[in-house]
């Protein structure tokens, strides 16, 4: 249930009842890694890249082949190493006698096979084994508020998220202040430290090239109206529900608050608002105003503030309570009243006190009220 603010001169806005259905919407749109990133599974088999640095060593079945003389007998065994090389700008490594090796692209067993196919018809049998010496293309950045920033290589196993800030050092400020972000193929997502370890589905795998980056900012809503203080306040936590920022601010205030009358503002995206059941066609921009009402008169308003999280930079408003407004014309009433009776009074009490003075017989005055009249 929803309407847009109406008058010309102010900002357009949609009013939406708090629900559970509204809760549940908003539930599915939380910043999360694992719905940010449609590729949740392991690394594949590690592949070289140009840059690498890879050892080849060769075996023969037998002296007296290609690498293998006759007076081998000297030799630690039927095997030769070649020095090590990177892989070049076109992606291939050079064996003697086989050529150019491409090794771009291509797993540890994939380039072993190249390299035994292109000797099949010279050497003895040959056999190679191809290890990995300098890894310099499949490396994971880590940067930011942690305690060793770096660069550093992806493993074969597979890493999560958690892992890689581990081989970091870990984050340097307090875990609810600071967020990640992950960087990969041009696609950015950011989410708080702590749903990475409350929430281990957000705790992906990092690919090969990601970029991990970790900073502070602490998360603040404001609050006023009729609560009982007034202000800009810490979460001091990663996720705080408005049931929370309510409490967290005093609470309602008895004689002023109107419980029915609980206010967020937010700006929710195009996405978003359209799940809520808005007319975004009287909106422009990406971004959609949304006021979301509260109601603690219902009991069940208790809960679904619960489920309510607060977000960063949110708004929480308490209106009067109609009374109030009331309370406040008959202070103004008063107030004229006294405005205007107070200088008899004060000359009253002048003119028995003088006669007090003078030994005069006290003298019993009577000031009657102000008339009221009803206009007919």
């Amino acid at each position: 249930m929803s309407q847009a603010g109406q008058e010309a001169e102010s900002l357009p806005y949609a009013l939406v009842k708090l629900t559970p259905e509204i809760v549940q919407v908003l539930a599915q749109f939380t910043p999360k890694l694992s719905n940010a990133f449609a590729n949740r599974a392991p690394p594949k088999a590690f592949r070289f890249g140009i840059g690498d640095t890879l050892s080849v060593t060769i075996f023969e079945a037998a002296a007296g082949g290609l690498f293998i003389p006759v007076e081998a007998g000297v030799r630690p065994g039927n095997f030769i190493t070649i020095p090590n090389q990177a892989v070049d700008n076109n992606g291939n490594i050079s064996v003697p006698y086989a050529g150019a090796i491409r090794a771009k692209g291509k797993t540890p067993v994939e380039v072993q096979q190249a390299i035994v196919s292109a000797l099949s018809n010279r050497a003895i049998e040959p056999q190679a084994v191809v290890s990995l010496v300098d890894q310099r293309t499949s490396l994971i950045s880590v940067l930011g508020a942690v305690h060793s920033a770096g660069r550093f290589p992806a493993s074969a196993s597979g890493e999560r998220v958690l892992d890689v800030i581990t081989r970091a050092g870990g984050p340097s400020m307090q875990g609810y202040d600071t967020w990640v972000t992950l960087e990969r193929a041009g696609h950015r997502a950011s989410v708080p430290f702590g749903a990475l370890v409350y929430e281990p589905s957000n705790n992906i795998y990092v690919l090969p090239n990601d970029t991990i980056y970790l900073y502070s900012q602490p998360q603040t809503f404001v609050a006023f109206g009729a609560a009982g203080t007034q202000g800009q306040y810490k979460f001091d936590a990663w996720r705080i529900s408005l049931a929370e920022a309510v409490g967290k601010h005093g609470g309602l205030s008895d004689s002023l608050a109107d419980p029915r009358s609980v206010f967020l503002y937010r700006g929710e995206t195009r996405e978003v608002a359209e799940r809520l059941g808005v007319d975004c066609s009287k909106f422009q921009g990406p971004i959609i105003p949304i006021i979301y009402n509260l109601n603690l008169r219902d009991p069940s308003g208790y809960f679904l503030a619960q489920a309510f999280d607060i977000r960063n930079k949110d708004v929480v408003y308490t209106s009067n309570s109609p009374l109030v407004e009331t309370t406040k014309f008959l202070f103004f009433l008063r107030t004229v009243m006294a405005t205007a009776n107070d200088p008899i009074i004060y000359a009253t009490n002048a003119y028995a006190l003088k006669a007090a003075i003078n030994g005069a017989a006290p003298t019993t005055i009577v000031n009657p009220p102000p008339s009221i009249v009803i206009p007919r």
